[in-house]
């Protein structure tokens, strides 16, 4: 977790995103310091990075120390431990991390001949010195004048070298990273492997015989390609002088292993001057058994990472499942609640919708009776007698006149306690229906003579809503 950045209303989107990319390659969680180094880059991620590299890799190189009788090649140095020799020449490869610049380092390598190796070898030294010396400074001035058109490529940089060493040296070689130094770094680190940085000096004498011969050599294709992150540049482009001056190489070829360490990319190793493969290959897995207790732990602590993201997942999942299960709940519970209230409420407009219809026929009934003419007396001239029995066997007697309509016949047995609100009136033999009740299609029923009802009729009363 990176610290909460105090002043972010003053850095855009983009200076964010490369201080948050700073501390992810380099691994400092100090914010202010992130920010000094960009800024003093002129917001360059990768220069910053490389400087942050050489501040905490490298300490200040220390002046060097007087010797009586100075080795007239100071740039091969005894190791820690006793190096093997191949075809009589020592290893000169070696780590030293603090070893300053020395102008003795551009020397040729010292003659193996006898007299005239070593008469040629004093003739063409001032000759060679001079060149050498005279080169630097010459290739300095011409990039101020004629400066680089990729500076800003360091990726274009990176497949410019591995396409000039392939057409010089072969397809013979390690796998080379492709990408930038950041780029690499960040690999490296994401992958938790050991980083071999090569440092490319063609003007070096030792460097096609250690691109030809050394890196070209099968076992140590397969040790690095199968353990190593490889990455590799020349210093006369951009990107590899910047990396050189990161890493302050002292002598050709060179080699730097970088390994995370404490959550920083750190060079644990630096190898320079030549050396055979086995030799290469025997000090490369001496500094991984040396440092890989490093990348044990960064495993340990990036799994328990895991586990622990993975099992506060599997909590998430779990607490999610949990909720989706409590939400299906609520929902259907939701959902039958509301049904029963839709029930509800259906049922209350029902009995509402039923008491209003008893209601109106309650007012229907007073005012129907109103319309029952008066019964005429028995014996009368054309009267009716009519019994009608309810559906609950109950019977109901009534004079008609003849000339009453029919609908007089149904008003009384509508207003009838016992009778039901929705019926019919039929007669029992031959079974007819006795059109009484006024309807739109039968606004005035015939009368009880048009009907053709005996003085004396039996009717029967169905309920339409049994």
């Amino acid at each position: 977790m990176y610290t909460n950045m105090a002043d972010d209303a003053e850095l855009s989107q983009e200076q964010t995103v490369k201080i948050v990319q700073f501390q992810e390659v380099t691994g400092t969680e100090d914010v202010s310091m992130a920010r000094s180094m960009l800024e003093q880059r002129d917001w360059n991620l990768e220069s910053a990075v490389q400087d942050h590299l050489a501040l905490q890799d490298s300490p200040p190189p220390t002046p060097p120390q007087p010797q009586a009788h100075p080795h007239p090649h100071p740039h091969l140095h005894p190791l820690p431990q006793v190096q093997p020799t191949v075809n009589g020449t020592a290893n000169n490869m070696h780590i030293d991390a603090q070893q300053p610049r020395s102008f003795w380092n551009l020397l040729p390598s010292r003659p193996q001949g006898g007299t005239i190796s070593w008469i040629f070898y004093f003739l063409t030294l001032p000759l060679f010195v001079a060149f050498t010396s005279l080169s630097s400074p010459l290739r300095f001035l011409y990039s101020i004048i004629y400066p680089s058109p990729r500076r800003s490529d360091p990726l274009g940089d990176v497949l410019s070298f591995v396409s000039e060493f392939e057409g010089s040296y072969g397809i013979e070689h390690p796998a080379f990273f492709q990408g930038s130094y950041t780029q690499a770094l960040a690999h490296a680190k994401s992958a938790l492997k050991f980083l071999l940085v090569y440092l490319h000096c063609g003007d070096h004498q030792d460097t096609p015989e250690f691109c030809r011969n050394t890196l070209s050599n099968a076992a140590l294709l397969e040790y690095i390609n199968n353990n190593l992150v490889f990455w590799a540049c020349s210093v006369t482009t951009p990107e590899g002088y910047r990396v050189s001056q990161a890493l302050r190489e002292n002598a050709y070829p060179f080699l730097a292993m970088i390994v995370l360490r404490d959550g920083r990319m750190t060079a644990v190793a630096k190898l320079e001057g030549p050396c055979t493969a086995d030799s290469l290959i025997t000090r490369l897995q001496s500094i991984v058994r040396e440092n890989e207790a490093y990348l044990v732990v960064a495993r340990a602590d990036r799994q328990e990472r895991e586990q622990t993201a993975a099992l506060r997942q599997e909590q998430d999942e779990a607490y999610l499942e949990s909720l989706r299960a409590d939400q299906a709940k609520e929902r259907k519970k939701k959902q039958e609640r509301e049904e029963l209230e839709r029930q509800e409420e259906e049922e209350r407009r029902a009995r509402e919708e039923v008491q209003k219809q008893k209601e109106n026929i309650r007012k229907l009934k007073v005012e129907m009776a109103d319309e029952i003419p008066e019964e005429p007396e028995e014996g009368q001239a054309g009267v009716v007698q009519i019994m009608a029995k309810l559906p609950d066997g109950k019977r109901l007697e009534r004079r008609f006149l003849e000339t009453h309509s029919l609908k007089c016949l149904y008003y009384y047995i509508f207003c009838h306690p016992d009778s039901p609100d929705r019926f019919q009136v039929t007669t029992n033999f031959p079974r007819q229906v006795v059109p009484c009740e006024p309807t739109a299609d039968n606004p005035v029923p015939p009368t009880f003579k048009q009907f053709k009802l005996p003085s004396r009729s039996m009717l029967f009363v169905t309920d339409l809503d049994a």
